[in-house]
């Protein structure tokens, strides 16, 4: 008989939950007990992890995790690199960058590692232009040009898609997107495989320091 090892991990519903669900029978042949615990932010996960309640968390990448650390005196880390989502800019109203008129209001998530991304993504294709090298520091106070006068509305990741009526698009984090029924097809842009994003910004299995390498 084969001793079983349990493991709980925190993760967000789509797709990280969906993912760690298509991996729990072949976890289990190999003597895991997978056990997931659903969260609906980007806070609680790792105050639970912290805490000792999980064994693991997979729903952040690791500049996010890196800057959550600094902010909460945490010391978590990672194993693996497991999947890349992209953000993408989505609207109910309009189809196009060229669509995108004076005044109008484009959300953002108001996490600093994201919104940094988003404001790049939104650089990236002639929306708006940074200060010289911001880079992933970036805040809507860096944005150095500004043509057609968009207000920059800074929310919460997980509020951004059901505040999508109130604005005229919004920058979205992948795995909200999916969960609000807006796959990546219907994004107006999207950060491309050879974007900083992309080599960056992969989601991670994050860990406590003690368990980083054990099998």
């Amino acid at each position: 008989s084969q001793e079983t090892t349990k493991l709980v991990v925190g993760a967000s519903p789509v797709p990280h939950a969906e993912i760690l669900e298509f991996a729990k029978p072949i976890l289990k042949e190999k003597g895991i007990d997978l056990e997931i615990k659903e969260f609906t932010d980007y806070v609680q996960p790792n105050i639970a992890l912290n805490d000792g309640k999980l064994d693991a968390n997979y729903f952040q990448h690791a500049p996010y995790l890196e800057q959550f650390n600094k902010d909460n005196n945490m010391d978590l880390t990672y194993t693996v690199t497991v999947h890349f989502e992209p953000l993408g800019l989505y609207s109910k109203t309009i189809t196009s960058l060229d669509e995108i008129k004076n005044g109008a209001k484009i959300g953002v998530p108001s996490d600093p590692t994201n919104e940094a991304r988003a404001l790049l993504l939104l650089q990236d294709n002639g929306v708006l232009k940074l200060k010289e090298g911001v880079g992933l520091k970036a805040t809507k106070l860096d944005i150095a040009e500004n043509p057609k006068n968009i207000e920059i509305v800074e929310m919460e990741a997980a509020q951004l898609a059901t505040s999508l009526p109130d604005m005229t698009a919004a920058v979205i984090n992948g795995n909200y997107a999916l969960d609000a029924g807006l796959p990546i097809s219907k994004a107006i842009i999207s950060e491309s495989k050879d974007s900083m994003a992309f080599k960056t910004y992969g989601n991670i299995l994050a860990v406590r320091p003690g368990d980083k390498d054990k099998p």
